[in-house]
């Protein structure tokens, strides 16, 4: 478990310093197409085109930390209702579910990055990237999501079942 998660630390430093790189480009990409266009009267489209093809890169890999974290979408009206004992086993429920469906989404994306590797298709930009780059985000990002679930999962059980447990 203790190699679990200083993988889980490491992938989630990496995710976060990815996303930061890629807000960067997105950032700097569009304030050069505004500047280009108002010294010049013309842009070029790449620099439109290229934040929107980042934006998969920038979500996928950030699953998992996120749900660490408790920052990934929720909603918390259960808490007020629950014992404490019952929220572990709604945990316990989340993180397992999270699990089986990073897992189910992890092995859809490889299928639909191969179908389109295999294709060979190309976007059709001014920028010429293959499809299968974007869609390959889908299963890097939902493996990485898959890893903090089964470490979440994990201890939420271990949490739940230890004799020592303040849970009750």
């Amino acid at each position: 478990m203790s190699g679990l998660i200083k993988l889980n630390n490491l992938l989630a430093r990496l995710a976060y310093l990815l996303g930061t790189v890629i807000v960067a480009i997105m950032v700097m990409a569009l304030s050069l197409s505004a500047i280009t266009r108002y010294i010049s009267g013309t842009g070029y489209d790449w620099l439109i085109e290229l934040p929107p093809i980042l934006v998969c890169w920038l979500v996928f890999p950030l699953l998992g930390p996120l749900l660490k974290e408790g920052s990934h979408i929720q909603v918390d009206f259960l808490s007020g209702y629950l014992t404490p004992r019952k929220m572990q086993f709604l945990k316990v429920f989340i993180y397992f579910s999270a699990l089986l469906s990073a897992f189910v989404f992890f092995k859809a994306g490889l299928d639909a990055t191969l179908l389109y590797f295999r294709l060979g298709q190309m976007m059709e930009l001014e920028l010429d990237i293959p499809i299968w780059w974007m869609y390959l985000s889908f299963p890097v990002g939902f493996f990485i999501l898959l890893l903090f679930a089964l470490e979440l999962t994990i201890s939420s059980i271990s949490e739940l079942i230890s004799p020592m447990s303040k849970v009750r």
